[in-house]
């Protein structure tokens, strides 16, 4: 009848649970491989995280609503007993033993960013906080920027919610344009109560296709800034020497390249016309980029 309260949804039934974990999860790391994690950079920082605190995957997300399979193929592939399976794409949740605390405190959500019912696809998420009992959700991205392998690589977190923002001391979102999947996962924790940040690094242009564990480094190092905890870094910091040494050589090997390169170290070192050493600027880089964008 009119007037009458409308009878509110049906809980979200895409999520498929192993089980359930016995101490929830205040904290939960969010990262989505694709368009917003250059280098796998964001991607390779939560799935480290997940590795020292020992994460047990225990839910995911049933990819059928949400995937155009002619576009994100499942892929086929021998399991153990030589077997032919399907891998599906993924969105999985695990639960972490973090160091200390007897009950779990941080969750992470690494998958790939959906096609289609982006809202359907934020609920599975927000359903899954709730259960686990979630006070906060942090999400990792990466860009691509004109800055230099060889400097520190700047990370700035900031949030849509001015409470975080005040409480955090973080930079407050002004963006306006195209979004991913997080954004809209942003705003829905925003209007459901939940606390939300997000933390994007820089990843140098002229090196796109190779992953960056620099950048994942410096992502892992700010995400500790949200936790009580502290993470072992040793293998990234290895990686990430590995890395710029690599990079060196190439450089090396190109005068065009090598002469770009300077400018970029120079710029940064000069602290002028750097968009990642100014934090107002590191902001329009990113927004920059995300209305650079395919739609």
């Amino acid at each position: 009848m009119v007037g009458d309260t409308p009878t509110p949804p049906a809980s979200p039934d895409q999520i498929r649970w192993r089980f359930r974990p016995e101490g929830g999860g205040a904290l939960l790391l969010v990262a989505f491989e694709g368009w917003s994690d250059a280098g796998d950079a964001a991607s390779t920082a939560v799935r480290y995280i997940g590795e020292q605190w020992d994460a047990e995957p225990f839910a995911d997300i049933d990819p059928e609503l949400f995937f155009d399979f002619s576009s994100t193929r499942p892929r086929v592939q021998l399991d153990h007993a030589q077997q032919r399976e399907i891998v599906w794409p993924e969105n999985t949740f695990s639960v972490c033993s973090v160091p200390d605390q007897p009950l779990a405190s941080v969750i992470t959500l690494l998958g790939m960013e959906p096609q289609l019912r982006w809202r359907t696809f934020t609920d599975q998420i927000l359903e899954l906080a709730r259960i686990c009992d979630t006070q906060f959700v942090l999400t990792f991205g990466a860009l691509l920027a004109e800055v230099p392998h060889s400097r520190p690589v700047s990370v700035f977190a900031t949030s849509y919610d001015e409470d975080v923002v005040r409480e955090r001391e973080l930079v407050p979102s002004r963006y306006e344009g195209p979004t991913g999947i997080t954004g809209v996962l942003h705003t829905a924790c925003r209007d459901a109560g939940i606390g939300s940040a997000s933390l994007w690094a820089a990843v140098p242009t002229y090196v796109p296709a190779a992953p960056s564990p620099k950048a994942a480094l410096a992502l892992v190092r700010k995400a500790v800034e949200f936790t009580t905890q502290t993470v072992n870094t040793t293998e990234l910091e290895i990686a990430s020497a590995s890395y710029e040494r690599q990079v060196d050589d190439l450089v090396t090997d190109d005068e065009e390249t090598r002469e770009y390169v300077a400018q970029l170290e120079a710029r940064f070192d000069r602290g002028t016309a750097d968009p990642f050493n100014d934090e107002d600027s590191l902001v329009d880089e990113v927004e920059r980029f995300l209305r650079e964008q395919p739609e």
